[in-house]
């Protein structure tokens, strides 16, 4: 994937309702500080167009962005700060479902987690939540220089037997500081372009 433009289109709140784009949509998921707004920023070649929130778990927005008016990049609102009140919490909660049931051109969601760390509860009640809208979630494994490189295996291994992930289901080791990973994601990305660009329209939600 060659970035040539990317542009912040669409900010979705609790109650706006949600765009119908006419480009398939990847999705990213994770809790607050797992190194989203890095990740999005590595992939889109930008600095700091994705932005971080002050106060971590107040950011409640969807955010789109349009990548060379062919994809957009769907930036979910961060889960799990500890601070964050019950009503934020609920709030997060039903913009995440909306998305996910309603959203006619999502085709692969990103679930982020923190390598250094075994999967929290609410990672594993995303992961769940991700599937059970029918998208088996892709699992990008962020912070790795964070890491030694023999303690690689070791963490993937704990993510995916913490979120019970079974078969050759994807976990991708990321480096914001590197770009290690980025590739692979690209790929993914590129391929579901390609399928997107070939498929056949259907009604109703995908």
């Amino acid at each position: 994937m060659v970035i040539k433009n990317v542009s912040l289109e669409t900010v979705c709140g609790i109650t706006s309702r949600l765009p119908e784009n006419l480009h398939p949509e990847v999705a990213f998921a994770g809790k607050s500080n797992v190194g989203k707004s890095s990740l999005i920023n590595a992939l889109m070649n930008r600095k700091a167009l994705a932005r971080t929130s002050a106060q971590p778990g107040k950011t409640q927005t969807i955010n789109y962005y349009n990548v060379n008016d062919e994809v957009y990049f769907v930036d979910l609102p961060g889960y799990g700060y500890a601070r964050a009140n019950e009503a934020v919490k609920a709030q997060w909660g039903k913009m995440v479902e909306r998305y996910l049931h309603k959203s006619r051109q999502l085709r692969t969601v990103f679930l982020l987690i923190d390598i250094r760390h075994a999967p929290s509860e609410n990672d594993r009640m995303m992961y769940e939540w991700v599937r059970e809208q029918g998208y088996p979630p892709v699992i990008i494994a962020t912070k790795l220089d964070k890491i030694k490189r023999s303690q690689v295996k070791k963490q993937t291994e704990l993510i995916r037997s913490t979120l019970g992930i079974r078969g050759e289901a994807l976990i991708i080791p990321f480096s914001a500081q590197t770009k290690q990973g980025r590739e692979e994601i690209y790929e993914i990305i590129d391929h579901m372009i390609e399928e997107a660009g070939t498929a056949e329209p259907e009604e109703g939600n995908l």
